[in-house]
């Protein structure tokens, strides 16, 4: 007699799924087991040293400022104000104006070089200020002059008679003298000149210009 033994389907589907899980569970074992990279963000902050700031200062930036870009084209030898002695010499008057030469003369214990346009103000009071708009340049920029020891270079500076000007527009003040840097140089210097200056920088014409640097002392 042959027995006959029925498994029910229920128990058949729950065999496989068991099967399935298992089989499943041993191929992906080794892959579960790997860690999953992970993404970092990094925040860079660029701070100054010691929350130093860089200076605002003219010509001390660096290589990429104006005046170190100068310096080398003349060989990085200009001249410093603390190599220099300054003077101003005779002139002569037209139209209102006087022309003077203003003196550079070599006092350092090496050569050294001036090129362009001296920088030049009235100053009054006892601080210091300045009076009115600073010389405008009068003409092109000319060549490098290069100074031995006691060698001078000059630059005319031409002074407005003020007196001509309205008294409202000019508003006449007493200066002391001329502030004056040489070129590309930010220490100043001072020649003593009692005179009367417009403290209105907006007058018409300019009170002060400036010429070119050239070898010699001028006219005397």
């Amino acid at each position: 007699m042959m027995v006959r033994v029925r498994i029910p389907q229920i128990g058949l589907v729950a065999t496989a799924a068991a099967l399935a899980v298992v089989v499943t569970g041993c191929g992906n074992g080794t892959n579960s087991a790997q860690p999953q990279p992970q993404t970092q963000t990094q925040t860079v902050t660029a701070t100054a040293p010691g929350g130093s700031t860089p200076s605002q200062e003219p010509d001390a930036t660096g290589p990429a400022s104006s005046g170190a870009v100068s310096g080398q084209s003349i060989g990085n030898n200009l001249c410093k104000s603390s190599e220099l002695k300054l003077s101003l010499g005779r002139g002569d008057a037209a139209a209102g104006t006087v022309y003077r030469p203003l003196i550079f003369t070599n006092t350092g214990d090496h050569q050294c070089v001036l090129q362009g346009f001296p920088g030049v103000s009235y100053v009054g009071g006892d601080d210091g200020h300045q009076i009115g708009a600073p010389a405008s340049r009068n003409g092109a920029k000319g060549a490098a002059v290069t100074l031995n020891k006691g060698e001078s270079a000059f630059a005319d500076v031409g002074l407005v008679n003020v007196q001509n000007y309205d008294a409202a527009t000019c508003r006449p003040e007493q200066a002391r003298g001329l502030r004056v840097y040489p070129p590309q140089e930010t220490q100043s210097m001072f020649i003593d000149l009692p005179s009367t200056a417009c403290a209105n920088p907006g007058i018409p014409g300019n009170q002060l210009t400036v010429k070119t640097l050239e070898k010699g002392t001028g006219p005397q």
